[in-house]
């Protein structure tokens, strides 16, 4: 029989059947509405006539991203605080707690370092590894802080260097068995500290045997050869990385002190000890070259394999040049080096060497060349560079030789007897050696600028007398200047032969005659280059000119402000040039040598004012005369620019002292003219209409009261700053408000007188370090763990379906 409920009962479960129900279809209704808008495609929103009225404003597409990282706060505040901590020990250690004694501080620091070495296996269960690091890093501080207390409390009568020794071959090995217990391997430190802690048992081992210079630095390099072998041969990436630091660091220690002992060998035999060292630093570097090889220089290893044989080869060409110095003179130690660094040219054939090891040797002979120029290198300058002691004594007399004249102010190098055979040397190997296409025509270049400078510097070399010097210097010239008109490296050649004329000239100042005579044929000879090198041969004419101009009046006997109008000839012949050439590539360098010409005259006519008045009319109207060529139009500002400056030096001539007298003038004119074409092109900036005219007052008004003691024209320059300032704020024009603030505010500033107050604390040193230390390792452990936990809930949620 079935049993039915009464009316009341069964009219309470069908209610409550439909609101379940009811609330299931809403929790389905609502979940159809977003799989049907994760479905639809995105569609642009079309643009209305109303929407183009305006461009839309769009707000940012998110919250902006966090510049640093949770983890690398939580790395940072742990670093930090272990740091911290660590220079808190070591001040409490030294300094603080004196009444302890050092055995109750080594007593208090043993407690603390147990303590922090144990400390990270409860970390690791928790799974809070970047806090394990850190107080592991800091047990493992504390345990160097524990040897030294140990020292001074149980062995203070033991030496340091063996004591050294002995503590850190220890540590090395109970830092290494700490990072290989079971739970503690997972810590990254220990063992990269304990490869540290290896590198110093040698060497303290040598100091405590005294095994003096060759001994110390056989235990770097033997130290160095076993940071290779770890950095080869393991396979943890930061112990690799702390062996190959060591490896450079220590082997580098090596070979300077190596270096050193070679440098400084007073006959063959330690010579040869320690040209052994070398080698033996050589070797290393070759063994980790040829182990770290890769297929090409491209990959990581190749590169380190190229670094490395270059450095095989570089310690090599030293150990054996080192051998040979001894017994040859000392002019010819650098070719000595120089011939062994171009014997390591024979390794491109050794095809059993792989190509990175080949290549690394090559660029070793390449550096010992580069080295051996370096050498040869203050020769050249001397020669070059030497005579320009002759401008401030010109005409003094002739000298007796060719050395003489270039080493007026300066010292002849010693042992530059070889400086030339050098010089032909690298020429010759870049001449030869050099086959790749690419390279090819730059080693050509690098010889014909080694054979230059070989010429150059032979009449010093073989002190020939002055006036051959002069001839050869200017038959270089001459060859370098046929050499850039006929041959492909034009530049090159063009660029010595600029550079050969200006020190001729220059060498040329000890006599009058050859001054006249040099500068002469100078310019014949680039004036008739320019038939094919007018854009670089054209100016240089002028130049000389300029130069043949200034001689002339000072034969003359002509004061310096009279001969800037005989040199004012430079400018207008360049004038007159530039308007023949028209649209020629050589316009602009002619028209910028005449332009110089004519501040060379203009610095010349200085001392004397109404002389300077005239030469500065002189060039508005040469400038003129150029502003009429459809071109050159701008030129004509510059023209008016001379013609006020013209009117001001007369006006200094006249006395006339204060600078408003000259700026004002130039000022009422330049703000009419702004203001109008600001009128007329409301788009023009203020910049453009204002600021010059503004300027052309106040920059000037403003240095003249930043020197006056008076209160006079800093008031008023203040006051008319002010008013330019709020001129510019009612109209709203950027240059007048920005230049009169800046005006205003350091008219204000040279009114002030700034004074600091410095404050110093009185706690103990230790303390704020190790409050800080504190707070950063409680900060990072609580940051630690709130990452773990947001990560399980994550994972957790992850998980739900």
């Amino acid at each position: 029989m079935t049993h039915t409920p009464p009316p009341a009962e069964e009219l309470r479960l069908l209610d409550a059947e439909l609101w379940q129900l009811d609330a299931r279809r809403a929790q389905l209704l609502a979940r159809r509405a977003w799989l049907i808008a994760a479905l639809q495609p995105h569609r642009p929103q079309r643009r209305t006539w109303q929407t183009w009225q305006a461009p839309q404003q769009t707000g940012p597409a998110g919250p902006p991203r966090p510049e640093a990282s949770a983890p690398s706060v939580q790395n940072v505040l742990l670093v930090l605080g272990g740091v911290l901590l660590t220079v808190a020990a070591m001040v409490f250690t030294l300094v603080s707690w004196g009444h302890l004694g050092i055995t109750g501080r080594s007593l208090v620091l043993g407690a603390v370092t147990a303590a922090a070495l144990a400390a990270p296996l409860p970390l690791l269960r928790r799974g809070l590894r970047s806090t394990a690091e850190s107080v592991a890093g800091l047990g493992l501080a504390l345990t160097v802080l524990d040897a030294v207390a140990l020292h001074g409390s149980v062995f203070p009568e033991s030496a340091g260097a063996p004591y050294t020794a002995v503590a850190s071959a220890l540590l090395a090995g109970l830092w290494t068995a700490y990072g290989l217990l079971p739970r503690l391997s997972e810590l990254r430190l220990p063992r990269p500290a304990a490869l540290v802690a290896a590198q110093l048992p040698l060497f303290f081992w040598a100091i405590a045997a005294d095994a003096g210079s060759y001994g110390l630095t056989a235990a770097l390099l033997v130290t160095a050869g076993c940071d290779t072998f770890v950095a080869l041969r393991t396979t943890p990436g930061s112990v690799r990385v702390v062996a190959a630091i060591g490896a450079y660091g220590v082997g580098a220690w090596g070979v300077l002190a190596a270096g050193w002992l070679t440098w400084t060998a007073s006959g063959p035999s330690a010579a040869a000890r320690a040209a052994a060292l070398l080698l033996l630093a050589s070797a290393i570097a070759l063994t980790a070259a040829w182990q770290v090889d890769g297929p090409d220089r491209s990959t990581p290893a190749g590169g380190r394999s190229v670094g490395l044989a270059v450095t095989s080869g570089l310690l090599a060409v030293a150990a054996l040049g080192g051998v040979a110095r001894p017994v040859l003179p000392e002019s010819w130690t650098v070719p000595a080096h120089l011939a062994f660094g171009i014997a390591l040219l024979a390794a491109l054939r050794l095809d059993r060497l792989p190509a990175a090891v080949r290549q690394g040797l090559a660029w070793a002979s390449g550096a010992v060349q580069a080295i051996a120029l370096l050498w040869a290198l203050p020769v050249v300058g001397v020669v070059v560079l030497g005579p320009l002691a002759w401008a401030s004594r010109a005409w003094a007399g002739a000298p007796s030789d060719a050395r003489t004249a270039v080493t007026v102010d300066v010292t002849w190098p010693p042992h530059a007897e070889t400086a030339p055979l050098v010089l032909v040397a690298v020429a010759a190997v870049l001449a030869l050696a050099v086959r790749d296409t690419t390279w090819r025509p730059r080693a050509l270049e690098g010889a014909l600028g080694l054979a230059w400078a070989s010429a150059l510097i032979l009449p010093a070399v073989l002190e020939l007398p002055y006036s051959a010097g002069l001839v050869i210097e200017s038959a270089v010239t001459a060859a370098a200047l046929t050499a850039a008109m006929f041959l492909r490296r034009r530049l090159t050649a063009l660029l010595l032969a600029l550079v050969t004329s200006a020190s001729l000239t220059l060498l040329a100042l000890a006599s009058q005659t050859a001054t006249l005579v040099v500068l002469g044929g100078l310019v014949a000879l680039f004036a008739a280059a320019s038939w094919r090198l007018a854009p670089f041969t054209a100016p240089a004419a002028l130049v000389h000119g300029a130069a043949l101009a200034c001689a002339t009046g000072a034969a003359a006997g002509w004061s310096p402000a009279h001969t800037a109008l005989l040199v004012l000839v430079v400018p207008a012949v360049a004038a007159l040039l530039a308007w023949r050439l028209g649209d020629s590539s050589a316009t602009v360098p002619v028209e910028a040598a005449g332009a110089a010409a004519g501040v060379l005259a203009i610095a010349l006519a200085g001392t004397d004012l109404p002389l300077l008045a005239t030469v500065l009319a002189l060039c508005a109207v040469i400038t003129a005369g150029t502003a009429i060529r459809a071109d050159r139009r701008a030129v004509g500002y510059a023209s008016a620019a001379l013609f006020v400056l013209a009117a001001w030096v007369r006006l200094a001539a006249w006395d006339v002292s204060a600078p408003e007298a000259y700026t004002l003038p130039v000022t009422i004119p330049a703000l009419l003219v702004g203001a109008l074409r600001h009128r007329r092109d409301p788009r023009t900036s203020s910049w453009t209409a204002y600021a010059p005219g503004l300027a052309a007052t106040l920059v000037p008004s403003l240095l003249a009261a930043w020197g006056d003691s008076h209160w006079t024209r800093p008031l008023l320059l203040g006051l008319a700053a002010l008013l330019v300032t709020l001129a510019g704020a009612r109209h709203h024009l950027q240059a007048p408000l920005l230049l009169g603030g800046a005006v205003l505010l350091l008219d204000a500033l040279h009114e002030l007188a700034p004074y600091l107050v410095q404050v110093t604390d009185a706690l103990p040193r230790w303390v704020p370090p190790a409050l800080a230390g504190l707070l950063l390792l409680a900060l990072g452990a609580t940051y630690e763990r709130r990452l773990r936990d947001a990560r399980r809930m994550r994972d957790f949620l992850g998980n739900m379906r």
